[in-house]
């Protein structure tokens, strides 16, 4: 918990960006009665009964100090959807960074195994030896920053039935797009000196 803490607290280096990544997914919902659209004194309705077309995934990459978010509207979330999505941000994104600081949860797929499946060894080694990777600990998702805004992402844009994976990209980069448009940041207070004091019973206890 301080690694990524003290991480949070580094001071913005454009050539060593702290970028926060987390994932979700939606499920893709379609409607089986066209829904009656908002009239004076009455809001929209949606019919109850709804037919399931599968769910897609979404991959969060947030710099918060930048106030810069990439998100990726994938199939799946296996190691190549990851490896893909971070050689993205590498060459893409942050080309010009020495440095990818990157802060994650320490899921199975988020693994630099994952970069040597996906590409040559010599792709592979090349993605890996510009990362800088931090893991959350278990049970402190909320350390991840790319999970406020995934939450930020679901009340703004997803809190309705998508029935198809383009339609919901398309959403969810007029989203982004906007989001990016106006510097949205996240301004991150915890501090380690916070964690020592309020999360005391999470420390191991030395007696002397």
């Amino acid at each position: 918990m301080e690694d990524v803490l003290e991480v949070y607290h580094r001071p913005y280096d454009p050539k060593r960006p702290v970028v926060c990544m987390d994932e979700s997914n939606k499920q893709l919902i379609a409607e089986v009665r066209p829904p009656l659209p908002p009239k004076p004194g009455a809001i929209a309705k949606e019919d109850c009964e709804y037919e399931r077309r599968g769910t897609a995934n979404i991959f969060m990459a947030m710099e918060p100090l930048a106030g810069k978010r990439t998100v990726q509207v994938t199939d799946q979330r296996t190691r190549l959807d990851w490896a893909r999505f971070i050689q993205c941000l590498l060459m893409t994104v942050y080309p010009e960074a020495a440095i990818l600081v990157l802060v994650m949860d320490n899921l199975n797929t988020h693994t630099i195994a994952s970069l040597y499946e996906a590409f040559d060894p010599a792709t592979a080694r090349a993605l890996a030896e510009r990362l800088e990777i931090h893991y959350t600990p278990k049970h402190g998702s909320w350390l991840n920053m790319a999970e406020t805004e995934l939450s930020i992402l679901a009340g703004q844009c997803l809190d309705r039935r998508m029935d198809n994976k383009d339609f919901m990209t398309r959403e969810v980069a007029s989203w982004e797009n906007d989001r990016n448009a106006r510097q949205s940041k996240i301004d991150w207070q915890f501090t380690t000196a916070d964690a020592r004091i309020k999360l005391k019973r999470l420390y191991p206890s030395i007696e002397g």
